[in-house]
């Protein structure tokens, strides 16, 4: 009995890495210690490094990974009835962390990608965030071109929809109204609408 309640309260590896993330999506990655990393996921600081074993910059890459994967995971799913119904639950997901969190948290991937690197080379977590984009792009594009839009179209407007929602979620934090990103879905729209029917 005693052995499984010490084992609920040691926290799993994953929530640990979810952890992670909500906490970069709020203070970004060079302002974090792992320390802070590990409390903010209510985890002990040796659970932390047995997990991952090489500090900060493993644990910020797994849970850039993390968020990059979820989003994905996501936009699959409702990808499938169209890109304008990917796009409003991408729109949704955010929606949900800035408000739930009165606009203190936004997107770990964004967090990390706008920090100044070391000097000594590309941390392993930016490199997790390009790949993150890329995947959401690429996710993007297929569905656009799967519903209609031109070929040559469908990476460009791909990237579009993931820059501006990006831009819109640091913009509502800024300006702690959610306006930013309401702007952002109704012109996402009337693009992805117009792609789709200039394909017709």
């Amino acid at each position: 009995m005693a052995k499984s309640s010490a084992q609920s309260r040691t926290p799993s590896r994953e929530r640990i890495v979810a952890g992670a993330a909500d906490m970069i999506s709020r203070r970004g990655l060079n302002a974090t210690s792992i320390r802070e990393l590990a409390k903010h996921a209510k985890a002990p600081l040796g659970s932390t490094y047995h997990y991952f074993p090489e500090g900060k910059q493993q644990l910020a890459t797994e849970a850039v990974q993390y968020a990059g994967s979820a989003i994905a995971r996501l936009l699959r799913k409702e990808l499938d009835t169209g890109p304008a119904a990917g796009v409003r639950a991408f729109l949704a997901v955010w929606r949900g962390i800035v408000v739930g969190s009165d606009f203190r948290a936004g997107c770990p991937v964004l967090a990390v990608s706008v920090e100044e690197p070391p000097a000594d080379g590309i941390p392993p977590a930016l490199v997790a965030a390009a790949e993150a984009f890329e995947g959401w792009e690429k996710l993007l594009a297929e569905a656009l071109r799967d519903h209609g839009a031109a070929p040559e179209r469908a990476p460009g407007l791909a990237t579009l929809i993931v820059a501006s929602v990006e831009g819109a979620i640091a913009m509502c934090r800024a300006k702690r109204s959610m306006q930013p990103l309401d702007q952002v879905a109704q012109q996402l729209e009337a693009l992805i609408a117009d792609a789709l029917d200039g394909s017709a």
